[in-house]
């Protein structure tokens, strides 16, 4: 690997990942591999349904890579990361954590998606190893173990205020129909949520529908929604499946509020729904709008690669994670020098550094519970405006 630049490892060498599961290469006496800087792996879903998660992911990552290494590093040493493609599945991501666990990673960030979030995360938890989770927002993530913690606010926190934002906008709404996809832990999470604030509202779902995420066609799941007359849609998808349903949607004629969850929560939805992700209502951590001096660098340096773009939720939480491993990684290195610590000792180390700081990131201000739970002050909820070609839009922030 090049020192300093984000390499992706071969996704050929997955295969050969679980072969090495048992081989020890995290051993006690093992000293930390520092050949070219300091090792931290990322696992994304770079292919796949979830790609269009992943490659936002993958912008942040680079963002925070560049920024460290442009103020020394990690203490005049540079930071390495590998990244690995997990595709969109768990056996990706399980065979993807391995191998960077046996090639000596200090710390992961990922995986994408919760789904695989619970099938990996437990790998890492077995073998000491650090994991910052940039978008696992299902519920009882950082449960999984002493080890795992995220920068992702979760669904608890965040669904119950897009449902508030559309009960101001038409406080007469009494009739919710749901969406969500029973095959993935995030949707079956965040739905129960969703849930139970519309039951606090008086607004119990008069239907449930459940669908799959490899679904395209919804029509029978729709038809059978608007025969019950919602004036509220309530989706906990992911988002080429809820872009798909959106879409469909309109075309059958409903024409009320519409409330998505996390899942849809990139501008990648915009080439899905198309004009028709016009008035969807998404609650977000992260809001360009925030006024601080680690916001407004990363806004620059994101307008400055991506030609006056605008950074979408995913791409600042994913850099977050890699400001919160790195910034972790320059104390820990002041106080138990990773020259000739062994990688079992520094791993355990670094996770407690990362638990005890606070960290002035694009999100705001956050830190952590010592659960591993992000602790985060400032929530928004923006309003999908598509532009007149019905190709591009942007999240504008409810005030």
């Amino acid at each position: 690997m090049i020192p300093g630049r984000l390499h992706r490892a071969g996704t050929g060498l997955l295969a050969l990942a679980l072969l090495l599961a048992g081989c020890g290469g995290d051993g006690g006496k093992q000293p930390i591999n520092l050949a070219g800087g300091v090792p931290v792996g990322a696992v994304l879903a770079l292919t796949g349904n979830a790609n269009v998660y992943g490659q936002d992911q993958k912008i942040g990552l680079e963002l925070a890579l560049k920024q460290r290494n442009g103020v020394g590093g990690i203490n005049g040493r540079p930071l390495k990361l590998a990244l690995e493609d997990s595709g969109s599945d768990e056996p990706g991501a399980n065979a993807a954590f391995t191998l960077q666990i046996n090639n000596g990673m200090l710390a992961l960030i990922g995986p994408t998606l919760s789904q695989q979030a619970f099938s990996a995360d437990p790998i890492a938890q077995r073998r000491g190893v650090p994991v910052v989770a940039p978008s696992n927002t299902a519920t009882g993530i950082p449960e999984i173990g002493s080890f795992i913690s995220r920068v992702s606010a979760q669904s608890s926190v965040i669904a119950p205020l897009a449902i508030e934002a559309a009960l101001k906008l038409q406080p007469g709404l009494k009739r919710a129909a749901v969406f969500y996809a029973q095959d993935d832990a995030y949707s079956t999470a965040e739905t129960t949520i969703f849930q139970q604030t519309l039951k606090g509202r008086g607004l119990d779902p008069v239907t449930v529908q459940r669908t799959q995420l490899n679904d395209q066609d919804f029509q029978n799941q729709i038809s059978a929604a608007l025969r019950e007359q919602p004036d509220l849609i309530v989706l906990s998808l992911q988002a080429v499946d809820g872009g798909n349903l959106i879409r469909q949607l309109r075309e059958l004629g409903y024409r009320g509020l519409i409330v998505a969850g996390n899942g849809m929560n990139t501008p990648n939805i915009y080439p899905i729904c198309q004009k028709y992700c016009d008035g969807v209502l998404i609650g977000q951590a992260y809001s360009p709008e925030l006024d601080t001096p680690a916001n407004n660098a990363f806004l620059k340096a994101f307008r400055a690669a991506k030609g006056g773009a605008t950074p979408p939720q995913l791409t600042a939480q994913a850099y977050t994670a890699l400001q919160v491993v790195a910034e972790a990684l320059v104390r820990l290195d002041k106080r138990l020098p990773l020259a000739g610590a062994n990688l079992v000792e520094a791993r355990k180390a670094l996770m407690a550094e990362i638990l005890s700081g606070s960290y002035a990131t694009p999100l705001g201000e956050i830190r952590f519970t010592p659960e591993g739970e992000v602790i985060q002050s400032q929530f928004y909820v923006a309003r999908v405006r598509m532009d007149p070609g019905g190709r591009s839009g942007r999240f504008a922030l409810l005030k």
